[in-house]
């Protein structure tokens, strides 16, 4: 007879439980991966299903091996790189996508299964939102539900399944909380994984044209949130130092490579009371950190403050930070150097002329350089020029065109050509890129700023003032500085929701939603060494140790393994015997005579009988009162009956022992 070649069709039934299981797995990763690393899987589920179905042969061994090389190569093309989360994740989906082609028993799927959980928990190295918690419970009990649906030969409904496996994780979650709450946390992981969050807003670039900062304001996506130790300062000196631009080519401006300067802070004379706050940044994949103009004190690690006094990081931000902040909103800056101040005037010969013509002549009719700079302001803010999101195009000298043509445009135009102005006549300009205003969320008392918020203002020299912060952008559209964005983030907020008109309900329920992600962030996302140090006081631990919390660790656990174990062998130990059966038991064990393997209980009686270990008549009654009460109606009188048998059996068993011969149902002595 000719072999079947093809599949049995035996793993029909399990085989969608496996295929949900890795789609589940698989989800959260779609958005990170190429799409033709999607488009692989969803055909080899597809062609594993079909194969199952109509009992094809699986794809042969050279088949499999070109596959995965060419799968292989993909992701190293796709990723430039086999390390990190995106690349991990994307070989992992890979791999369940091949392994699916070559899935021909059970413990194939268990193998898949174990991809799963893998891929699952992937997504927490990528980030870890509110949401996560619920995903990671769900796709687990999917997971769980497709093992137990593999495990047992007899099928049972789905929803003992689920059930089950939702009992196996709650027994799981003591030890899971008391993991979390009780490993030691250290404030540098054992191994360095490069996170790949996918949603680091890169905001401000370390760049500026025109048009960059105003596509940010067009994006929700939070920047920073910050609570304040005591009052909120007012919006209108809400700035948020991010990096400081010099360099301009005449339509573009950059800055430094961060660096350290160790006499920066000794060149800045605070006055008046200091402001503290404590910041939770998102990431940003870039170096700088922000910091409410002028920050003065800082507790995160591995930053410094440069020479133009902005804060950077040693490393891009490529994780979620939090960190507390002294800030003096009175200040004035000294210069790194009387000499190094004409590198702030510098502008491309070629460049924008009919701006410096008219800076020329401004300058003429203004006694003083404090003058010039309030006719140009004067300027921007009395003449015809508009503060606006959508600004034309700008050619080669954008200045020029900004200034006498256009006349429209957002803050980084306006900064732009009020620095070139200053420079044009020798006044030490330079841009600072950062954040203004931010919007209080009275749900949790805190300032959340977001990229919307990004904004450009300009620095100037004045001699014994220092330097001195100038905004142009306040002179065109004051609302701007003093409102920040959340009026026009109100008024929009509706149209994207399909509505003509602001929606405040829909605004509340984002501030509540925020609100609900900043105290995520803080409880759960921000339980790290200190806070874990701080909930260990707060239990009574004094100076907890890395061993101390390990000995507490290991306790728990064996104290919650224990409970559960005993939960459980109360859960399944069997059941006790009805009263029936253990009279008939009482009355074995006065017998002396064990019962054979499949004797019944009137074979028995006759045994006993035979044996003369119990009165024929007797033992027959034991054994109809027994049979009436364990099989019967349910019925009182017949238990009482079986009891009062069963004394009398033991009554005769007594005087057997003691040499009293046995008597019959009716009192008479039993001969032989």
């Amino acid at each position: 007879m000719r072999r079947r070649r093809g599949t049995d069709g035996s793993l029909l039934a399990s085989l969608p439980w496996t295929l949900a299981a890795l789609g589940v797995a698989v989800a959260p990763h779609v958005r990170y991966l190429p799409a033709w690393i999607t488009a692989v899987f969803v055909a080899c589920a597809a062609v594993r299903w079909q194969t199952e179905r109509k009992r094809w042969r699986l794809p042969p061994a050279w088949a499999r091996i070109l596959l995965a090389l060419a799968c292989f190569l993909g992701v190293l093309a796709s990723f430039e790189t086999i390390s990190g989360v995106g690349p991990g994740s994307a070989l992992l989906a890979v791999m369940a996508a091949l392994k699916l082609l070559e899935t021909r028993q059970r413990r194939d799927q268990f193998v898949l299964l174990f991809i799963s959980i893998f891929l699952v928990m992937a997504t927490l190295l990528r980030e870890q939102y509110v949401w996560s918690l619920p995903y990671l419970v769900a796709a687990l009990a999917v997971v769980v539900t497709a093992w137990l649906r593999m495990s047992t030969a007899d099928p049972e409904p789905v929803r003992d399944s689920f059930r089950t496996a939702g009992r196996l994780l709650l027994h799981a979650a003591p030890l899971a909380v008391a993991m979390w709450i009780f490993f030691p946390r250290i404030a540098t992981p054992l191994w360095s994984v490069p996170i790949d969050t996918g949603t680091a807003t890169t905001g401000l670039s370390d760049t500026m044209r025109p048009g960059d900062i105003s596509r940010l304001s067009r994006s929700d996506a939070v920047a920073f949130r910050v609570q304040f130790e005591g009052a909120v300062p007012e919006a209108s000196r809400l700035y948020w130092r991010g990096l400081v631009l010099w360099r301009f080519n005449g339509s573009t401006w950059r800055g430094d490579e961060p660096a350290p300067d160790m006499g920066a802070l000794q060149r800045i004379e605070v006055q008046g009371e200091p402001v503290r706050y404590q910041v939770t940044m998102e990431p940003t994949r870039r170096q700088w950190v922000y910091a409410l103009d002028m920050p003065y004190g800082w507790s995160l690690e591995k930053t410094f403050m440069t020479r133009q006094q902005h804060l950077s990081s040693l490393q891009p931000i490529d994780r979620r930070v939090a960190y507390s902040a002294v800030s003096y909103l009175r200040y004035r800056t000294d210069s790194d150097g009387f000499h190094r101040l004409g590198i702030y005037t510098r502008l491309p010969e070629d460049s924008n002329p009919r701006t410096r013509e008219l800076a020329r002549e401004m300058r003429r009719a203004a006694p003083d350089e404090a003058a010039y700079i309030d006719a140009v302001l004067g300027m921007f803010r009395e003449q015809d020029f508009f503060y606006t999101l959508e600004a034309p195009l700008l050619g080669r000298d954008p200045v020029d065109e900004f200034l006498f043509e256009s006349r429209r445009g957002f803050c980084e135009h306006y900064a732009s050509a009020f620095a070139v102005l200053m420079r044009a006549v020798g006044i030490p300009a330079r841009i600072v890129l950062g954040y203004q205003g931010g919007e209080l969320n009275p749900l949790g008392e805190y300032l959340i700023v977001r990229q919307a918020d990004a904004h450009a203002w300009v620095e100037v020299w004045l001699g014994k003032a220092g330097w001195v912060r100038v905004d142009p952008t306040a002179s065109v559209a004051p609302e701007r500085i003093e409102n920040g964005m959340s009026a026009a983030r109100l008024a929009g907020i509706g149209a994207r929701w399909g509505m003509t008109m602001p929606s405040r309900f829909l605004h509340r329920l984002q501030l509540t939603w925020d609100a609900f992600n900043a105290r995520w962030n803080d409880w759960i996302l921000g339980y790290g060494p200190e806070n874990q140090g701080l909930f260990m006081q707060w239990l009574g631990m004094e100076r907890p140790t890395w061993r101390k919390m390990a000995l507490v660790l290991v306790a728990c656990v064996a104290a919650l393994t224990a409970v559960t174990s005993f939960l459980l062998l109360r859960r399944c130990r069997p059941p006790r015997k009805d009263a029936a059966a253990r009279l008939y038991a009482r009355f074995v064990r006065r017998a002396g005579l064990a019962p054979g393997t499949g004797e019944t209980p009137g074979a028995y009686a006759r045994r006993l009988a035979s044996a003369g270990l119990a009165a024929p008549g007797l033992a027959a009654e034991i054994t109809d009162r027994y049979l009436d009460a364990r099989y019967g109606p349910p019925d009182e009188r017949s238990l009482d009956a079986l009891r009062a048998a069963v004394a009398r059996f033991r009554r005769s068993a007594r005087a057997r022992r003691a040499g009293v011969p046995p008597r019959t149902n009716e009192g008479q002595p039993l001969t032989r």
